[in-house]
């Protein structure tokens, strides 16, 4: 059993290879044009940023014991019992960054199988499933962190030149948090 310091370096050093070899799988895959797979990496790499966002975003006391649930191979829950859901993780990391939750709810289309829809992308594509302040809001923010050009129609070939961007962009959220978790901050962090 590892002490709370050593359950966070442990849980650090594991966020930390995942998202290294996520790194390498991007580059693999965009080289490859396979972007669902992509879509995949993205979500896993999103799914470690907002966990790290919650943990920091809890008191030390909590972040232990969320962190040992984890060494322990247990699923997040509240002190009293209840699951923590993606969804409260996911709405956390929206409020500070605006644009975790399309990440999300795209990426995890592309995992569900039963959202066949999103499955078929090389024949009918997935964005004309979205309504359109989806649409609007993920132009938005491709447009603002990744130059995406605001009057192009949103598809998943015109998006694919900029899914490694988007996947950076989220791997270096991701690793500035977990510095601080590591460093034992505390708090919302910008």
């Amino acid at each position: 059993m590892y002490n709370s310091m050593d359950n966070t370096q442990q849980f650090c050093k594991i966020v930390k290879q995942r998202s290294a070899e996520n790194r390498r799988a991007i580059h693999v895959l965009h080289h490859s044009n396979l972007t669902g797979q992509i879509m995949s990496v993205l979500r896993q790499e999103l799914d470690s940023m907002v966990r790290v966002l919650y943990l920091l975003n809890h008191s030390i006391t909590e972040r232990d014991r969320l962190i040992s649930l984890t060494m322990n191979g247990q699923k997040w829950k509240t002190p009293g019992n209840k699951q923590i859901t993606d969804r409260e993780m996911v709405d956390l990391a929206d409020s500070f960054h605006g644009w975790a939750n399309s990440v999300y709810k795209f990426g995890c289309a592309f995992i569900h199988l039963s959202l066949y829809l999103y499955h078929e992308y090389a024949f009918n594509d997935s964005f004309k499933n979205l309504d359109f302040a989806e649409i609007s809001s993920i132009k938005s923010h491709l447009n603002s962190y990744h130059g995406y050009p605001i009057s192009q129609d949103l598809t998943m070939e015109s998006i694919a030149p900029f899914l490694p961007m988007v996947f950076n962009k989220i791997a270096d959220n991701a690793e500035y948090y977990i510095n601080n978790l590591e460093a034992g901050h505390t708090g919302p962090l910008y």
